[in-house]
């Protein structure tokens, strides 16, 4: 057993003996991993701030891009029914009954936001439109590219974008998506009724992401509002 442990020690010391010369150079190697993953990690696209936690609200200055007509507001629909175990409305293709209460409250806030100043556009699928009725208490106008937008999302957002006035969008997890990947943003998980927020420039009609609101965090942040 001596015998056996005294052999482990030398080649281990002969290992490291072998491999002496070679120090500086495997810590420079190394070094340059680390670096190289510091500086991946440091210019990577920042993901879309909750708008509901911390300040993040006040300091994007919602209420005045609001005001100013320069958001863009893309909702994704209310829980569905057919991916749901709670009650339906009626047509499996449409939105829950809590889906509808959802809706309900996100009714109110938008009162609270101000539609006076906004074009609304819906996906024409019955869970967008329930949605939509419920949110807006209005008839929104439907449109198809709204469901087919996988490859120009971020085109047609800005082509329906009137200057000063804002837009909501009625649709569905895989167009927010595909305008994110548009804006090489990572993606972010949209709950249902969540929201993700845009810019455009009234200048340059450039858009950027502002940040991203679950359906409950309306209520929170507009209540702090003056």
């Amino acid at each position: 057993m001596e015998t056996f442990l005294s052999r482990i020690v030398l080649n281990g010391r002969s290992g490291f003996s072998t491999l002496r010369p070679y120090r500086n150079i495997l810590f420079i190697v190394f070094g340059l991993i680390i670096t190289a993953a510091l500086s991946a990690y440091a210019f990577s696209p920042a993901s879309a701030p909750d708008l509901a936690q911390r300040n993040n609200f006040q300091k994007a200055d919602i209420n005045g891009l609001w005001g100013r007509g320069e958001l863009v507001v893309l909702m994704r629909h209310v829980e569905r029914c057919d991916h749901s175990t709670n009650p339906c409305m009626g047509d499996p293709a449409g939105i829950t009954r809590k889906g509808q209460n959802m809706a309900i409250e996100l009714n109110k806030s938008m009162r609270t936001l101000g539609l006076n100043n906004t074009d609304i556009f819906s996906s024409p699928l019955l869970r967008t439109t329930q949605t939509s009725h419920f949110v807006f208490d209005r008839t929104v106008a439907n449109q198809d590219w709204l469901i087919n937008c996988r490859k120009t999302m971020l085109q047609d957002v800005v082509a329906h974008k009137v200057g000063q006035r804002n837009l909501i969008l009625v649709t569905h997890s895989e167009c927010i998506d595909q305008l994110e990947k548009s804006l090489n943003i990572p993606r972010t998980m949209m709950n249902y009724g969540a929201s993700l927020i845009v810019s455009i420039d009234p200048n340059s009609h450039k858009p950027k992401i502002i940040g991203f609101m679950d359906a409950p965090g309306w209520k929170t942040v507009l209540a702090k509002t003056p």
